[in-house]
């Protein structure tokens, strides 16, 4: 097993891996760039390392910067957590070039899954149903122009080299294709450092199916059951649940199977999803495989009990899958909202300042991965994501009453989240029957006002009450440093004294 891992990420998930990291008995050092000093990953890691600037490209994107500093580290592996460089081939050969471990799967698996275009065409070959779309990026507007009429539109714009909706859009007229096309390769360049983008139909009103798969080294293939990704912004989930009510236990067998032969064709290593778009009439097409943990990925661990962070460790330092296909069962249901740092109220405009209260819900079934604390100050950088909610319940039913309860025990004052829309979604009576579709948020809340109840007043108010009690201590400022940084909680609790007797 690893003595010492980087963690080349931030936020919820550097916090998630670090935890997990703990829990095996490994050192947990992490990056962080200048925006990011007093970041709560920087507080739980045991060794912290200035990676850049505040721009990604100059920091979580800077492969040769973060190589130098696994190097300083001593870290025998890299975890890429999801997003930034988690599924760039490129970071994954140059770690395997250095002697360094990649935490996720080799890099010809990922050149190939990696880039969406190679891996449709290789699963299409493979017998594996896909939607129609381009077989290749195109050199020019005419080309994605021709790909289009030969469609027919409504069709989508996805970036090659990376997921998470973004470079995305949906394009149903050709006077529109132009300016989408220029804006999604911006996003994707943003994003991933690289602005390819490719054409695919555009399946109406479908259901967003994925299947978490692991496997090691070996030859061995196991997947843990489907998560329901149906309810997005702008392509981007927002809820996820597992298992979905749209599969027959002979549907989420066949997709099972499928998504085990994905990863078996191309000789992929370690954790991935296999998303799938699941239409009306019950037919499944191969969609991508994302090749990383998912920001989902604790509604499956809920319901199987597997931890998917320790097999990802566990794979990268050589050990065999410890279970088979046969011996994974689900129990119950689990469901996860993502609390972003935007303002719904205001066409989901992202949000920045300092966390002014802070109460997160507790109880039975009920897990909070975040990445912020009371104090902290909110950038502008990067993705807006702040923590994820997770419930598990012994049904569906029960898990909606109980993510509904914990949304309105969940607070956060001082910057707009998107908790009053998530509780109005969970509560709406389509969701609750489970008749969701990608469609659903347009469909349902579009455009969308909060609606604050006299109830929902008094108990703002008496949070902000609590606020204005708590003695105000100034925010833990670190100085520019050398690394690795350490540090120390007491720095974080502001000034402070040891209370002595009369």
């Amino acid at each position: 097993m690893f003595k010492k891992i980087l963690i080349a990420n931030r936020g919820e998930i550097a916090v998630r891996v670090i935890k997990a990291c703990r829990e095996l008995g490994i050192k947990a050092a992490v990056i962080y760039s200048e925006v990011d000093r007093t970041s709560l990953h920087v507080q739980w890691a045991d060794e912290a390392y200035l990676v850049g600037p505040a721009p990604p490209r100059e920091s979580y994107l800077n492969i040769e910067r973060i190589i130098e500093i696994a190097h300083k580290a001593k870290a025998e592996a890299i975890h890429p957590g999801y997003g930034f460089l988690a599924e760039n081939p490129e970071f994954s050969r140059r770690c395997e070039e250095e002697g360094i471990i990649f935490i996720g799967p080799n890099s010809k698996a990922l050149q190939l899954v990696g880039d969406k275009i190679t891996a449709r065409s290789t699963m299409e070959a493979a017998g594996i149903p896909i939607i129609p779309g381009m077989k290749k990026v195109g050199h020019s507007y005419d080309d994605y122009a021709n790909e289009a009429r030969k469609l027919g539109y409504p069709v989508m714009i996805k970036a090659s080299a990376g997921g998470g909706g973004k470079g995305m859009r949906v394009i149903y007229r050709e006077e529109d294709l132009k300016s989408a096309l220029e804006a999604g390769m911006r996003e994707a360049l943003a994003a991933f450092g690289d602005e390819s983008v490719y054409l695919e139909k555009y399946i109406e009103e479908p259901r967003h199916i994925e299947f978490q798969v692991l496997a090691d080294n070996y030859g061995n293939i196991v997947h843990l059951f489907e998560r329901e990704c149906s309810i997005q912004r702008r392509h981007q989930k927002i809820v996820e649940e597992t298992p979905s009510l749209a599969l027959t236990p002979e549907l989420r067998q066949k997709m099972g199977e499928t998504a085990k032969k994905v990863l078996k064709v191309a000789g992929y290593n370690n954790a991935g999803t296999v998303e799938f778009l699941l239409d009306k009439n019950k037919n499944f097409y191969f969609l991508e495989v994302n090749a990383r943990l998912q920001v989902e990925h604790p509604i499956t661990e809920l319901t199987t009990g597997i931890d998917l962070v320790h097999q990802q460790i566990k794979i990268a330092a050589g050990e065999k899958l410890s279970f088979k296909q046969e011996e994974i069962k689900q129990k119950g249901h689990a469901i996860e909202c993502r609390i972003y740092a935007e303002d719904p109220a205001k066409g989901f405009l992202p949000s920045s300042g300092k966390i002014l209260y802070l109460q997160e819900p507790r109880g039975p079934g009920i897990r909070v991965d975040s990445g912020v604390y009371l104090g902290w100050d909110v950038p502008i950088y990067y993705d807006p994501i702040l923590a994820k909610l997770i419930v598990w319940a012994e049904n569906r039913a029960m898990a909606c009453y109980r993510m509904t309860a914990a949304l309105k025990d969940y607070v956060i004052l001082g910057i707009a989240t998107t908790i009053p829309f998530l509780r109005e979604i969970i509560g709406h009576p389509e969701f609750l029957a489970g008749r969701t579709t990608t469609s659903f948020i347009a469909q349902y809340f579009a455009p969308w006002t909060e609606i604050i109840k006299e109830t929902e007043l008094r108990r703002l108010a008496q949070a902000a009450a609590a606020y204005m009690e708590i003695n105000q201590r100034p925010a833990f400022k670190a100085e520019r440093v050398s690394q690795p940084t350490r540090f120390s909680p007491w720095q974080s609790l502001g000034p402070w004294r040891i209370g002595g007797g009369d």
